[in-house]
């Protein structure tokens, strides 16, 4: 199953200078801590336990991770990469103390990319956000493991429809956002989330919040 260029636009285009001046109070605010029952100090202590000092984050969004988390080295190379330029600009403002790389370009497909491999990469709320069902979500990985060194840490979390918690707010918001395009998980469950990352990565670790699945996997 592939996905269309008009899905993967789709996922996308809600990100806004406008949405994006709003999402951390109604996302990591509101969202996180009332419907998807994943507090946003979870998802950063994730980030602090995985994030190295050469890093790559796809799926920017607002850049409020980068900004706040405890990068190991007072001067990290970090790098951003999405399909969204507004998301891209207001990133990369945020955490221009650190004067990121940026790199527009769409996961589902070949990466072209030149520049020095990385020790981590993020992919927070990432993937359900993209089209299709997991195992067509999951070649985001295949086509960012050449980005990745050796022993490399590629790290996230992603709000899941089955195998995990979801109350009445989160199932009706949910079914919302999937009519709309904004969201693309109603096929998404923890078992083929961790059955795909496992047939890619020696170790892999998943931790359910909510219906969040915080996952870290390692080549």
């Amino acid at each position: 199953m592939s996905a269309t260029p008009e899905e993967i636009r789709a996922g996308q285009a809600i990100y806004t200078p406008k949405t994006l001046a709003v999402y951390d109070l109604i996302v990591l605010g509101l969202s996180n801590r009332f419907i998807w029952k994943c507090p946003t100090a979870r998802l950063l202590a994730h980030y602090n336990r995985s994030v190295s000092g050469n890093h790559l984050d796809v799926g920017v969004g607002t850049g409020y991770f980068l900004d706040r988390c405890r990068f190991p080295t007072p001067r990290p190379r970090v790098a951003l990469m999405d399909l969204n330029g507004d998301a891209l600009s207001f990133a990369s403002r945020r955490i221009a103390r650190y004067e990121p790389e940026v790199y527009a370009r769409n996961v589902l497909e070949e990466i072209a990319f030149e520049g020095a491999r990385f020790d981590s990469v993020g992919v927070n709320y990432l993937l359900h956000c993209l089209p299709g069902d997991m195992a067509t979500k999951a070649r985001a990985f295949d086509f960012l493991m050449p980005l990745m060194n050796p022993g490399a840490v590629v790290f996230g979390a992603t709000l899941l429809q089955g195998g995990v918690a979801r109350g009445w707010a989160a199932r009706h918001l949910m079914a919302f956002y999937n009519s709309k395009g904004v969201f693309s998980n109603t096929q998404d469950d923890l078992e083929t989330l961790t059955g795909e990352l496992e047939k890619r990565f020696s170790r892999v670790s998943i931790e359910t919040v909510g219906c969040a699945a915080l996952f870290s996997a390692r080549r």
